[in-house]
């Protein structure tokens, strides 16, 4: 057996499966039809087990036997020039897990906490319905009912004084398919209730089932805020019947800010909320005619309209859409993440001049798995430097 042979060919698989990844991630980021994405996931789950096997069948144990007596020497062209990008799909791997392992927490954040709620025992009941894929929640280590209330607290440098002290409630990608049943999101409705934020924001995927817009009186349906609800819509809802749900969201009380921009007024000072769901439907909010000194707030459904916040000057994106990944690997975190920047706004922080964006990693999803990554409610407090 020739072991450096098999640990390249590892490499290698390595190398080809970040490829495959690479490119559902970035597809799955576009104004796709679902039915088109289901295709090419399945071409996706029949490539990443097959290649290997080729290595193994055509490379390893037959023509020049690398696995057993043979040298790379004897491998023809075609092959070579074949599993290059192979090599170079390894090699861009190794290097963005470096890069996530390095990254430092940012220097704005002033403080971080986190309550884990295991939601069954809280009810005192398993709250799984009858909605598709519930084999996935008896999945060793899955976390789908461990909500993970997190609280932040960051400096921005221009929050007015005025704002300082500024409370909002992020919730992001519920996903309601019926898998996970109500009571889940009525514990969810109830943690952020009693969190009493200034305001209460929603970034998008409500639905995978449209009957099940008769849960919102009893979740979204119950929060209230001083300075008011904003929503906007994701890619799942673009698969539905989005325009049924903003009416009904809008009769709850809360204001869709999707392609607008909506300025407020917080203790005398102007703030900014626009709404972004761009490329799956409506159009970039203006921020052109707001106030320079206007604090700007930008609900964004994908974290891949960072580069055009940046350019409108947006202090705060709030963001959802990638849920962390949902399956988290050791060492690798995040794997998939339906981004153009792959799996770079998985979750979390990140500030780049001048904007600050953090990505939830909401706390549904159509599939019922989550592994090292559970899901999430935010509560951000914002701080003035001054």
């Amino acid at each position: 057996m020739q072991w450096m042979n098999a640990f390249l060919f590892l490499l290698l698989t390595a190398g080809h499966t970040e490829l495959q990844v690479t490119i559902v991630n970035r597809v799955h980021a576009l104004r796709v039809p679902c039915g088109i994405l289901r295709r090419i996931r399945h071409i996706h789950d029949l490539m990443v087990p097959l290649f290997p096997l080729a290595l193994i069948g055509f490379l390893g144990v037959t023509g020049p036997r690398l696995l057993i007596d043979g040298e790379w020497s004897d491998v023809g062209s075609g092959w070579l020039i074949g599993l290059l990008p192979c090599a170079v799909g390894c090699v861009c791997l190794i290097v963005t897990t470096m890069a996530r392992r390095l990254k430092r927490p940012l220097k704005h954040r002033l403080q971080h906490k986190s309550q884990v709620f295991d939601v069954e025992k809280e009810l005192g009941t398993r709250p799984i319905g009858d909605g598709p894929y519930q084999k996935l929640t008896t999945f060793p280590g899955n976390q789908v009912c461990e909500l993970d209330f997190v609280e932040r607290t960051y400096e921005l440098p221009r929050l007015p004084k005025e704002m300082d002290g500024l409370t909002i409630m992020h919730l992001t990608d519920w996903h309601f398919i019926g898998t996970i049943d109500l009571p889940y999101y009525e514990f969810a409705t109830k943690l952020a209730v009693e969190t009493n934020a200034d305001m209460v924001v929603f970034t998008g995927d409500l639905l995978d089932q449209q009957k099940l817009i008769e849960w919102l009186p009893s979740t979204l349906g119950k929060l209230k805020a001083p300075l008011g609800c904003y929503f906007i819509l994701g890619n799942h809802d673009w698969y539905l019947k989005p325009d049924e749900t903003r009416k009904r969201l809008e009769e709850l009380g809360w204001k869709d800010v999707c392609g607008r921009v909506e300025t407020i007024e917080v203790n005398g000072q102007s703030m900014a909320i626009g709404g972004d769901e761009q490329p799956w439907m409506g159009s970039r909010p203006d921020f052109s005619n707001v106030a320079d000194d206007a604090f700007r707030l930008l609900l964004s459904h994908s974290p891949d309209n960072i580069k055009r916040a940046r350019q409108d000057n947006v202090d705060l994106v709030l963001a959802g859409h990638n849920h962390g990944g949902q399956v988290r690997l050791p060492i690798i975190e995040a794997v998939y993440s339906p981004s153009v920047y792959g799996c770079k706004y998985a979750s979390g922080e990140f500030f780049e001049e001048p904007t600050l964006m953090y990505v939830s990693r909401g706390i549904g999803g159509r599939h019922p798995l989550r592994i090292r990554c559970r899901p999430e409610i935010t509560k951000l407090t914002l701080k003035s430097p001054n």
